[in-house]
């Protein structure tokens, strides 16, 4: 693969902002315009630099303001720009797991958490869904293995890698398998974040009828 020199890469080094939102915010707009520009010609170099920038995006901002919700909004459309230029580029398997693999990372080290909304999308990530089934059986056992312990003890559970778990589970048209883990996570509570997982697996199938009593269900 050809390199290309991105002009926005030097300007999101870690805290490289400070607590105002302004110049990220704009630093954000000018990164997708440059990432779209080249997609035109370069649909695979595109892809690699919105891997790129969402890999520097979040250490970049740790310390802006987001009280706002203005920077927030902005990653979460940069998100949604960035998304279909990843996963539309035609590229081998072993590349594509290797973005999907600086991805993962890039949530896993996001504290505030600015990507959180990345997880929505790892099925339309992975591209195939042979990919998705081997992200799902990656990241199954440590949600099936925490959500039994939560059951027994009355704990808290919580995994970065839920919501990317059951968007792949989705991907790869493990319908039944998805609506069972979040049965487990459902010791305490029922929630709505995960819980639109089951009722979009049902209608796949579909199931209308059910999956609104389901998603009914989650109400209270």
């Amino acid at each position: 693969m050809t390199t290309y020199k991105w002009q926005f890469a030097p300007r999101f080094r870690r805290n490289a902002f400070g607590w105002k939102s302004d110049t990220p915010i704009l630093r954000i707009k000018e990164a997708l315009a440059e990432i779209k520009a080249v997609a035109k010609k370069e649909p695979v170099m595109a892809a690699e630099g919105a891997v790129l920038f969402l890999e520097k995006l979040a250490p970049s901002i740790e310390q802006v303001d987001s009280s706002s919700g203005g920077i927030g909004s902005a990653v979460n459309r940069a998100i949604e720009t960035l998304v279909p230029i990843i996963y539309k580029a035609d590229v081998a398997c072993p590349v594509r797991e290797k973005w999907l693999d600086r991805l993962f990372e890039a949530l896993q080290e996001d504290d505030m958490p600015y990507l959180e909304y990345l997880g929505d999308f790892w099925g339309e990530l992975c591209s195939t869904p042979e990919i998705a089934a081997k992200w799902a059986d990656y990241l199954s056992p440590t949600l099936t293995t925490m959500w039994d312990h939560c059951a027994r003890t009355g704990e808290y559970g919580y995994s970065k890698g839920t919501i990317p778990c059951l968007s792949a589970l989705y991907a790869a048209g493990r319908y039944d398998e998805l609506i069972s883990l979040v049965a487990k996570s459902e010791y305490r509570h029922k929630s709505w974040h995960y819980r639109v997982w089951g009722a979009k697996a049902l209608a796949a199938q579909g199931k209308r009828a059910e999956a609104i009593r389901y998603a009914e269900e989650s109400r209270g």
